[in-house]
């Protein structure tokens, strides 16, 4: 089963701003300005999680009454194809 690591926080620069998170990815050179939960996942992932445990991590932290595991799937592959989430 794959697992998922955030990007290396040394690679990282995020910077709240209000409602939005600007991120910088020092090793792609790119900047991304994003929304909750893309600051929260990348905490989340800090430590290599399967889809199901980061599902019931965030369903419990959060408490999420209907929880979409195919929600969060694709935007953990969207943090794939941005470099800032990588599949182990």
């Amino acid at each position: 089963m794959a697992r998922y690591r955030a990007a290396p926080a040394a690679t990282l620069r995020i910077e709240p701003l209000d409602a939005l998170t600007l991120i910088y990815h020092r090793a792609s050179g790119m900047t991304h300005l994003v929304d909750s939960p893309v600051p929260e996942l990348l905490a989340l992932l800090a430590e290599p999680l399967t889809l199901d445990q980061a599902l019931a991590v965030l369903t419990e932290r959060f408490d999420l009454v209907d929880p979409d595991r195919d929600a969060l799937a694709a935007r953990i592959d969207e943090l794939i194809e941005s470099g800032l989430v990588e599949r182990l």
